[in-house]
């Protein structure tokens, strides 16, 4: 029996969808999902890969079959029909591709403005200027060089000096010495940011962190508690604000699992909002390449639960202090100095006896 050919292309359809839903969703390119904004990228992505991956078997299937069907059979020596086009044809496979990209361009939006990075109000923040609406290409150029001089308040500046407000943040950052450019013209922001999403509008984040890139390093501080380190800490569950420059030349903040990336730029005060959502140890990436020991610029960040972040910031400030009994370790269980140490001593062959007698 003759199978019609509606139902081959009914069959091959069923196929090509199920097996493109089936990879676009178990692909396993992307790494862990450790926060709330990587989840929706993670959708837009893998909706992307569903239609990347249905168009790409539909483009191939369709050669390979015409390969083999239409090959030149033996002593087949006349030329082929000739094929002057098909409108309808041609009218559907510029019609569906349109469709598709104006579709991803829609869900593209919308994951952007769901993270943060559209700000409708940014723009009431630094009003639009005559001269500025005459400069093509002036809002790319304003994240990297200076704007004409305005009469309008430096909201970089003052993100600036907000931040300098901080001890721990004036030490290791050098604002005095670069000057902190102002807004992009005609555009309204103050510097590349991912604000927090619709819903926390207006929302003052749960936490501050004080980002400096520097060649080599990341240096992290918490202008609530004054702590400054080399990795970054942050719990669970709490919307974190990245406040972020660098001191010499363009750097980029860049963990793979937030699937964010933000520059930092010198003179410039840029911003990144996240909510972890998965415990781990993951890699903070430095994305620009920014001198010869590029590689090298990578920092830990540590996602952990609220209790474990309380004890990390009581460890690091009691770290801090000046006391030189409290620097050197914590006894949270005021235990004696040979059970505190006898731990650590016991493999090292020093009996409890010897540190009774140099305790005495």
């Amino acid at each position: 029996m003759k199978i019609p050919s509606s139902i081959w292309t009914l069959l091959i359809g069923i196929v090509l969808t199920l097996a493109s839903l089936w990879y676009g969703q178990n692909h396993g390119l992307l790494p862990t999902a450790a926060t709330d904004e990587a989840v929706l990228v993670d959708g837009l992505f893998n909706a992307m890969m569903i239609i990347s991956t249905g168009i790409f078997l539909l483009v191939e299937g369709i050669l390979i079959y015409s390969a083999f069907k239409y090959r030149r059979r033996a002593g087949d020596n006349e030329d082929g029909p000739p094929v002057e086009g098909n409108v309808p044809l041609e009218i559907l496979w510029t019609a569906i591709p349109a469709i598709i990209v104006i579709g991803i361009s829609v869900y593209s939006f919308d994951v952007y403005n769901e993270i943060g990075g559209f700000d409708p109000h940014a723009i009431h923040e630094a009003p639009m200027h005559q001269e500025s609406m005459a400069m093509p290409g002036s809002a790319m150029a304003a994240t990297l060089s200076d704007t004409p001089p305005s009469t309008e308040p430096n909201l970089n500046q003052e993100k600036s000096d907000q931040a300098m407000q901080d001890p721990a943040t004036a030490e290791v950052r050098n604002a005095d010495q670069i000057p902190q450019l102002r807004n992009a013209p005609g555009v309204g922001i103050v510097a590349p940011t991912i604000g927090g999403s619709p819903d926390r509008a207006g929302k003052p984040p749960e936490l501050r962190v004080n980002v400096t890139g520097l060649q080599y390093a990341w240096i992290f501080t918490y202008p609530e508690t004054g702590i400054t380190t080399s990795e970054m800490h942050v719990p669970i569950g709490r919307e974190v604000q990245i406040n972020m420059t660098a001191n010499d030349v363009i750097h980029a903040f860049w963990v793979p699992e937030f699937r964010l990336k933000q520059d930092a730029i010198p003179g410039r005060q840029s911003e990144i909002r996240f909510t972890p959502k998965k415990a781990g140890d993951y890699t903070l990436i430095c994305a620009e390449l920014c001198g010869p020991y590029h590689g090298a610029m990578r920092a830990s960040v540590v996602v952990e639960t609220e209790e474990a972040f309380d004890k990390w910031q009581q460890e690091q400030l009691v770290a801090s202090k000046e006391t030189l009994n409290q620097a050197v370790a914590v006894n949270p269980a005021n235990l004696s100095p040979n059970e505190f140490l006898a731990p650590y001593t016991k493999d090292m062959g020093i009996q409890p006896e010897m540190l009774h007698q140099i305790h005495k």
